[in-house]
């Protein structure tokens, strides 16, 4: 069993990493910015708390106690930009726990612009992204930057980016893996369901197998 601080636990990906770590026995806390919305059909936390992602003394006060802190925060209609916030507000929220006990490790929901296609250009620079979705994919890559500064012996991250196409669907418990490559299938697609995304994601954070790094996951 593990202590997980999860971030964004109202959000599509965040309920689904919310049911599936509940699921295998773990302990979530959902950090909410308003625990007395938190609704009922994304319930079943341990413990709801108030919370702000993008501010590092609230992380710190929500991560203290716990092994692992997710986030599955997202911008929404907001600015971008405050996915770089949330990065460094996690890193330094989590350093600022001191030394006297072993830090919680962070792991943080990624984007898939910044992986490389199988014909050599990222995902961000193929022809007829949007204008909006061009902005999200350059500020996931940005916050990747930022995490790739930290060094693992000081905060144990991970980022997990999804592959191209990520919606709601089935469960199936499987997954292919990746790392700066976008994983797609035989007829060229990058596909995977939020509920395998969750899967692979408390993956992780069982099997601590790619710390210090980003990696992606698609059917």
């Amino acid at each position: 069993m593990t202590k997980i601080a999860l971030f964004g636990a109202t959000g599509t990906i965040g309920t689904r990493v919310l049911h599936e770590a509940l699921r295998r026995g773990h302990e979530v806390t959902a950090v909410v910015r308003d625990p007395a919305r938190f609704p009922d059909s994304a319930g079943g936390a341990t413990a709801v708390v108030r919370g702000d992602v993008l501010d590092p003394a609230s992380v710190a006060e929500a991560a203290a106690g716990h092994e692992v802190v997710v986030s599955a925060f997202g911008p929404g209609s907001g600015d971008p930009a405050a996915l770089v916030t949330a990065a460094r507000s996690l890193i330094g929220g989590v350093r600022s726990l001191g030394t006297d006990a072993p830090a919680p490790r962070v792991v943080v929901v990624g984007g898939a612009g910044s992986l490389r296609t199988p014909g050599g250009p990222m995902v961000w620079d193929e022809a007829g992204v949007p204008a909006p979705v061009l902005a999200l994919m350059h500020a996931h890559g940005d916050a990747l930057d930022f995490l790739r500064t930290v060094p693992v012996e000081e905060v144990r991250w991970t980022c997990l980016s999804p592959a191209a196409q990520i919606a709601p669907g089935e469960r199936t418990g499987t997954y292919r893996l990746g790392l700066d490559g976008l994983v797609v299938d035989e007829e060229g697609r990058s596909r995977i369901s939020t509920e395998d995304f969750a899967v692979a994601l408390v993956d992780e954070i069982e099997r601590d197998a790619h710390a210090g790094r980003r990696f992606t996951v698609a059917h």
